[in-house]
């Protein structure tokens, strides 16, 4: 499924137009995105946790020259998915 297909869904079972369901998606993504890039958990419950997470810098390798390299620290986007979110992939059909 990709946006498209969503809004469209979205649109249907809120029995609202596509263009509000599209602002609707829009403004949650971006209020995700800026909470957590500012350092905030979001946490959707029964959906999953939003979170900034740090890795540590490393060494690592050039696949075509072997030359080692050094990859700095950053910080990354994580997902932790809810119990109800699991328990519905995992479902036996």
């Amino acid at each position: 499924m990709n946006k498209a297909e969503l809004v469209d869904i979205v649109a249907k079972n809120a029995s609202t137009t596509k263009k509000d369901a599209e602002t609707i998606i829009n403004s949650m993504m971006e209020t995700i995105i800026k909470s957590v890039a500012s350092g905030e958990k979001v946490t959707l419950v029964g959906f999953g946790t939003f979170e900034a997470r740090q890795r540590k810098a490393r060494q690592g390798r050039n696949p075509k020259t072997n030359e080692v390299l050094h990859i700095p620290a950053k910080r990354v986007p994580g997902f932790r998915v809810g119990k109800e979110f699991s328990e519905a992939v995992n479902k036996k059909k």
